[in-house]
């Protein structure tokens, strides 16, 4: 009879472990957890962006050694005297990066540290638009648009932003306000045909940025070159008379360096974008959106508007690049090239960053200093500045193929599981 043991039944011994059985590792989950987590800070986004920036300088040393006229000189004769070659590498290779380092960060032959440290000034200086007009291109596309037009957003708020600074005698603070006012209104206007044509028709905005950017540059050319719009009076060059004093961005560490509060501004963007996108209900619209549409719309969300307020937002940011250059970079007055490339520079900032707002605002940083410092390796050691655009092409690359650098460092993908080693199976098990 099966069932309960009663009282008079003894109840049967304990079974004993088996022989040779492993007792359970209490740390066992410990030690996996903590294996994940390198591997997915090793292969993470942060890691792979650190290593494009140094594969990029990498093989920017190797151009740089291959065009060196001495190294060129003493691989003539390598067999015979093989380390004057090597000697002629590095004296090339590190006098351009330390050029680099002295003209972008601190220059040590400078008398005193207020001259040493202007190199850092001029880096920053360069990356106070880099950084707002990438924050423009980085939020757009976490809600899924490629925002391309941030150069015709910034020429449409330089302009607004020096005519308001022209054609008006304000109070100091109250006039340098309204034109930065009217700079950020300018580009959030012109980005905000482009939300509106998304929303409305379908139009895809690739190509609606592209023909604005066409619009806006021979717009304000023609602007430019007309008395009573843009045209500095009784001039005929192509050039927006000066801005009133009242409405220059004054300098922020003193008139011997050239940055201005503009960066101050700059600082204050990028924390509001990482309000917005991480803290906000409008930002948890603009990522559900980005993440998938489809699933956006039957939650309840509004796709078009939020393509919309997107748009209008990711101009506005340009539009405080654009004010920037026009209140403090240009301030004796715009032309045609007041946007230096910024607009399309932002596409690289806003990868190299991806995506989020502080990554950005260091993608910013780092494509500053390469500017400041590609002007002092030019002058220093006669390197071509067209090495220092290699540089940059490089980070994009490296930086848009993480397979590529995890292949070259053996690095482990995120999420991914570590692979087990197989077993060796002696010919006496198998045998057997």
């Amino acid at each position: 009879m099966t069932g309960t043991p009663t009282s008079g039944q003894p109840m049967a011994p304990a079974q004993p472990a088996q022989p040779g059985t492993p007792a359970p590792a209490s740390g066992g989950d410990d030690q996996s957890r903590w294996n994940q987590a390198v591997r997915e800070i090793m292969g993470g986004p942060v890691v792979i962006s650190i290593l494009a920036v140094l594969l990029a300088l990498i093989v920017g040393a190797i151009l740089i050694a291959v065009t060196d006229p001495d190294v060129q000189r003493a691989a003539g004769y390598f067999f015979a005297r093989p380390g004057d070659t090597f000697a002629a590498i590095w004296n090339s290779v590190s006098n351009a990066y330390v050029s680099m380092f002295q003209g972008a960060i601190y220059n040590f032959r400078r008398p005193s540290f207020a001259a040493g440290i202007r190199p850092l000034t001029e880096t920053l200086t360069f990356a106070t638009p880099l950084i707002v007009s990438g924050l423009g291109v980085a939020l757009a596309f976490r809600v899924g648009l490629f925002n391309i037009g941030g150069q015709g957003q910034l020429l449409i708020a330089a302009a607004a932003s020096a005519w308001v600074g022209f054609s008006f005698n304000l109070p100091p603070v109250v006039h340098l306000v309204l034109a930065v006012v009217a700079g950020i209104v300018g580009g959030a206007i012109w980005a905000g045909i482009v939300g509106l044509l998304k929303a409305r028709t379908g139009a895809h905005e690739v190509i609606v940025t592209i023909m604005l950017n066409y619009i806006a540059f021979y717009l304000i050319s023609y602007m430019l070159r007309t008395q009573g719009l843009l045209q500095a009076p009784g001039s005929n060059n192509p050039k927006a008379p000066a801005v009133h004093a009242n409405a220059v961005f004054p300098p922020l560490f003193g008139a011997q360096y050239n940055l201005t509060w503009a960066f101050v501004v700059v600082i204050g963007a990028t924390v509001f974008v990482w309000w917005l996108i991480n803290r906000s209900s409008l930002g948890f619209r603009f990522r559900a959106v980005g993440e998938n549409p489809n699933a956006a719309r039957v939650a309840g969300i509004d796709v078009k508007n939020v393509y919309v307020y997107a748009m209008l937002i990711a101009g506005g940011l340009v539009g405080i690049a654009g004010a920037s250059q026009a209140l403090g970079v240009f301030p004796q007055g715009i032309s045609s090239g007041v946007d230096a490339g910024i607009g399309f520079d932002a596409i690289t900032v806003a990868l190299l960053g991806r995506s989020r707002p502080w990554g950005v605002f260091i993608a910013g940083l780092l494509f500053g200093a390469l500017k400041a410092g590609g002007y002092t390796i030019q002058a220093a050691n006669d390197i071509p500045i067209d090495i220092v655009l290699i540089l940059q092409s490089l980070i994009v690359l490296f930086v848009a193929a993480p397979p590529l650098v995890r292949a070259i460092f053996r690095l482990p993908t995120p999420g991914s599981t570590p692979r087990r080693p197989r077993p060796i199976v002696t010919k006496e098990v198998e045998a057997k």
